[in-house]
């Protein structure tokens, strides 16, 4: 059994999505964000880092105490290990699947997120903030169509890559950001959205989201100025 620590974001969401793709065992553990339950020291001993997703797996394969892990993309490989699905053993395709994981980890969700965040939450518009990780935003989406140009998945088959950006692609509206220029990667999300796994894991917490934009007490919460 896995306890997943979650909310409806999209780092969350890469997990959601990898667990009802395997259609494995697991209670969901909402941690509201937007109210602050991130910050309290209960969750801090599973999740040091004080931000979603995490996971406590009661099973691990070495059959000892129940492990912790956080990062959604640590969790996205330890998951994709332990049940040897959406993760290749041939070692150029795993390649493959690990560069575009790692790409997604550091550049597209965190450009995405700065600039969801100076387009949408951001207490004063800030031009140079909001053109700087739009122009970010567009380049790394041109560097994904390309891939997807060739191939049909990022890492040549549907892995815990293609997981791990769609959440992030899903929300480019929030950046200020369309999708029209990128032909490959709305076909691509097509294919992955059509999936039966996808509506089970976007309705996971659904009905407790909130507009963080119309929310003070979200953003204080998410944005801290200490």
């Amino acid at each position: 059994m896995i306890d997943l620590y979650s909310w409806s974001a999209p780092n969350g969401h890469k997990v959601h999505i990898l667990v009802e793709e395997l259609g494995i065992a697991y209670r969901i553990a909402p941690v509201n964000i937007t109210k602050g339950a991130q910050h309290e020291d209960a969750y801090r001993t599973i999740n040091p880092n004080g931000k979603i997703p995490a996971i406590v797996d009661h099973a691990p394969l070495d059959g000892g105490s129940p492990h912790t892990v956080f990062e959604s993309g640590a969790i996205l490989l330890y998951l994709a290990e332990k049940e040897k699905r959406f993760l290749p053993e041939d070692i150029r395709q795993r390649s493959d699947v690990m560069q575009w994981l790692f790409w997604q980890v550091g550049g597209l969700g965190p450009m995405m997120g700065q600039a969801q965040h100076f387009f949408r939450y951001a207490p004063e518009q800030i031009p140079y903030g909001i053109t700087r990780y739009q122009k970010e935003t567009r380049r790394l989406l041109k560097v994904m169509d390309d891939r997807l140009q060739r191939h049909e998945y990022l890492g040549g088959v549907y892995s815990i890559a293609d997981m791990a950006c769609f959440p992030w692609v899903r929300i480019h509206k929030l950046t200020g950001v369309e999708l029209g220029e990128f032909p490959n990667i709305q076909a691509w999300y097509s294919r992955i959205r059509a999936r039966p796994a996808l509506d089970r894991a976007l309705n996971l917490l659904r009905e407790q989201w909130v507009d963080v934009s119309k929310s003070n007490e979200a953003k204080r919460n998410l944005f801290p100025s200490n």
